[in-house]
Order: C-alpha cells, then sequence, then structure tokens
C-alpha cells in the first residue's frame, strides 16, 4: 500500500451545536501502533467512530486503506469496514453461546448466510479458520467453553479472535483494557501489539492507562478542545510528560 494507512484532514462533529471535534487533522503510517489519549470527553470515542462513519463527521476528510471513506455509499460502507477490526472496552459477545460460535460469527463482516451463526453448522473452512484465530489468541485450548463461563480477559482474547476472522488491515481499539484486571489488561494490549509487529496490521488504541500507551505504541497522540495538541513518538515519551498533558487540560488519565 502506497502512503499512510489513515488520513484525517479538518475533521470536524458537533453534537446538538456542541463542538466535540474542531478540525482534528493527523496521519497514520502503515504497521504502526498509534495511542489516543485525552480528557473523559475529549471526543476520543466519537473520532475513532467517526473514522468508518458510525458516527457521521460534520465535515472534513478520512481516507483510510486507500479509500475516501466519508464518500463511500452504504453498499461500499459495508465492505470497506469489514477491513478494519473494532475491539471495544465492552466485549459483544454472547454469553450463552460457545467460544467458538462467537469466533465463527466474526466471518459474517465478509460472507453473508446462516451457515456463519454456529460452529456446528459452519463449513469446515470455517471452522478450521476460527480455531487458527483461537490459538492465536492462545485459547484453543477453550473452543466449546461457553463464553459467560470465561474471564474477563479471557472475554476480550475471544473477541479480538472474533475481529481477526474478518482478516482485517487496520484495528481501531476503544479502552481494551479498561474492563479488565492489570495483567489481563497487559495481555491484551501485548497480543495488539504483536498483531502490529508480526502481521503488519496497522493499529489506533484508547487507552487511560499511561504505562499501557508507554508499552505498546510507537506514536502518541494528545486530544484536546477538540483538536489534536500532541503528537509524539512514544520513544520521546515517559510518564511525566503525558500527565503534564493531562494536567494541562485540567484532568487526569
Amino acid at each position: 500500500m502506497v502512503g499512510p494507512a489513515l488520513a484525517v484532514n479538518g475533521l470536524t462533529k458537533a453534537y446538538d451545536g456542541r463542538p466535540i471535534l474542531q478540525g482534528v487533522s493527523f496521519s497514520v503510517a502503515v504497521g504502526t501502533a498509534t495511542a489516543l489519549i485525552g480528557a473523559n470527553g475529549s471526543g476520543k470515542s466519537t473520532l475513532l467512530k467517526c473514522l468508518i462513519r458510525l458516527v457521521e463527521p460534520d465535515s472534513g476528510a478520512i481516507a483510510m486503506l486507500g479509500r475516501d471513506v466519508c464518500a463511500l455509499a452504504p453498499p461500499d460502507l459495508r465492505a470497506f469496514r469489514s477491513g478494519v477490526g473494532m475491539v471495544w472496552q465492552r466485549h459483544n459477545l454472547v454469553p450463552r453461546l460457545s467460544v467458538l460460535t462467537n469466533v465463527v460469527q466474526g466471518v459474517q463482516a465478509r460472507r453473508t448466510g446462516p451457515r456463519g451463526w454456529f460452529q456446528s453448522i459452519a463449513p469446515a473452512a470455517v471452522r478450521a479458520e476460527a480455531m487458527a484465530c483461537l490459538d492465536r489468541v492462545g485459547l484453543a485450548d477453550r473452543p466449546l467453553a461457553r463464553v459467560d463461563s470465561l474471564s474477563g480477559g479471557q472475554q476480550q482474547r475471544v473477541a479480538i479472535a472474533r475481529m481477526l476472522m474478518q482478516r482485517p488491515r487496520f484495528i481501531l481499539a476503544d479502552e481494551p483494557d479498561a474492563s479488565l484486571d492489570p495483567q489481563s489488561g497487559e495481555d491484551v494490549m501485548r497480543l495488539l501489539l504483536d498483531l502490529v509487529r508480526q502481521e503488519g496490521l496497522t493499529l489506533v488504541v484508547i487507552s487511560h492507562r499511561l504505562e499501557h500507551t508507554l508499552g505498546y505504541s510507537d506514536r502518541i497522540l494528545g486530544l484536546s478542545q477538540g483538536r489534536i495538541s500532541l503528537d509524539t513518538a512514544t520513544r520521546q515519551a515517559d510518564a511525566a510528560s503525558l500527565r503534564h498533558f493531562f494536567d494541562h487540560e485540567g484532568s487526569t488519565p
């Protein structure tokens, strides 16, 4: 792919006349991990949703994976989204179904039909791919376990395996570590960075844990008052400088 994986220019969004994003501009290189930080309410989640038009921006331009996102008609937008994996704070799994069935359902992003609903009726190739995704996240030994029997960290890994069934090229992760204990959060962040390093995927991740921002990214963007006010290589940042950014905004991470 020639050029950046993502280029945002002059992105704006307001709710009920209240500006949230005010001319946000940045780009992200292919195969890198970018951490997006900012105070609560600064618009980080809104920005991520605007990137794939789960929230419609008011103005601006978004180019991702070589596509003009704002110009995509609904059928093309659906196809485009299949190449972008989303990892949320909430796992959005079906608790009473098996781990493998939940992962198999990720195939519906790129193919339709009832054989993507349950592992028992899925084609053998789809089941094999789902098992490979489970192996990738370290859960190949739990395919038939019910999701609600797993820990929070294990459930998040199932959600990542389901996302991998989309065969994404870009990952957007909105506080994937927020509801997890420290060790599980560390495991999930390490897994996401491994996907960048080993598979060449591109990642933009929101995290309020400064140690994760510093440990699992190549670059840090800080969102403040609707604009990018911090843009630094992670190797040039430390916890003190990031706390200074939050203190300057009158908030804490």
